[in-house]
């Protein structure tokens, strides 16, 4: 059998300026940064004012609505990029940033790193390795490989440094979801889940802004339960198209849904709740076998069908 020969690609070669060819590239081509990084990024626009300054893209995380700047280098990487692309977060009110560059030298390695394990839990680094490769004459394949990103063992473990000073209800809350991410983690269906944190939510992104799932636990009224929240900013037409196919949206999660439960409300939600005891262990047990069942058939169905939605 005759093998062809890998070989790299200078980038270059396919992107001769970063604003004029690589740029354009990548805003019609974000799901492949998504791959790389696993989150679910939206592009607004491609260079957005940020004061005297230009950011090469701007996109949004769809599962936060919070927006992400991505700085492009076909380059090594230097301290000019490194002030920019911090300078435009700030001025672009950005949560997540994202440094795209052909070689990162090991100190701007570390200085990413140490910004993510210095930072909150809100605000994120990524540093993205791009290379090319090419089998013999082939057509260029991109890849990006993901060098630096927030730690999610060392932000867990600033959460649980908290824990004993956390209530009892907030401990639960903590210990629930922690157990409900390991459970989802295993299935493999779900990527990219958040930290687990002590509070009532837990939210999987759906690939599109301002409409997002959220698993709840309620301790008040001992419910657990899945629904789509859905801002006022898209339910006009996101909404009525949903509520059109709602006996095909209900035959594929197997389970009548509680629609727009509270009608003057100009944000919408889909509902469905669980009956449970949180003081049996028996009946917790059940209740996150229940929730990640619902949250993966949630996903699965919705994320189809809004891309299917009119615009």
């Amino acid at each position: 059998m005759e093998l062809g020969i890998l070989k790299s690609i200078e980038p270059r070669q396919s992107w001769e300026n970063e604003a004029r060819d690589f740029t354009p590239w990548l805003a019609n081509n974000i799901a492949e940064l998504n791959k790389a990084h696993g989150l679910e990024l939206e592009v607004e626009n491609t260079e957005v004012c940020a004061g005297p300054y230009f950011a090469d893209i701007l996109a949004k995380d769809t599962s936060t609505d919070n927006y992400v700047v991505i700085e492009n280098q076909l380059d090594k990487t230097n301290h000019d990029h490194l002030g920019k692309v911090i300078t435009y977060a700030s001025v672009l009110d950005a949560k997540t940033i994202i440094w795209i560059a052909t070689e990162f030298t090991e100190e701007h390695k570390k200085a990413l790193d140490w910004l993510n394990e210095h930072s909150n839990d809100e605000i994120s680094f990524y540093g993205v390795q791009l290379e090319l490769w090419q089998i013999d004459n082939s057509k260029a394949a991109v890849k990006f490989n993901v060098i630096s990103k927030p730690n999610e063992a060392v932000r867990q473990a600033a959460i649980s440094k908290t824990y004993e000073n956390l209530s009892d209800n907030e401990k639960f809350l903590l210990d629930f979801w922690t157990n409900f991410k390991e459970r989802l983690t295993k299935i493999k269906k779900i990527y990219s889940l958040q930290i687990p944190k002590p509070e009532n939510r837990f939210y999987v992104n759906l690939g599109k802004s301002h409409i997002h799932l959220t698993s709840i636990c309620n301790t008040d009224n001992n419910t657990v339960g899945v629904y789509i929240f859905i801002s006022k900013k898209i339910a006009d037409t996101i909404y009525p198209f949903l509520e059109s196919i709602k006996a095909e949206i209900e035959s594929a999660i197997g389970q009548e849904l509680i629609w727009n439960p509270n009608p003057d409300n100009k944000d919408k939600i889909i509902l469905l709740q669980h009956t449970t005891d949180f003081k049996s262990e028996e009946k917790i047990d059940e209740a996150l076998n229940w929730l990640v069942e619902y949250t993966i058939k949630f996903r699965e169905t919705f994320s189809r069908f809004v891309k299917q939605a009119p615009r």
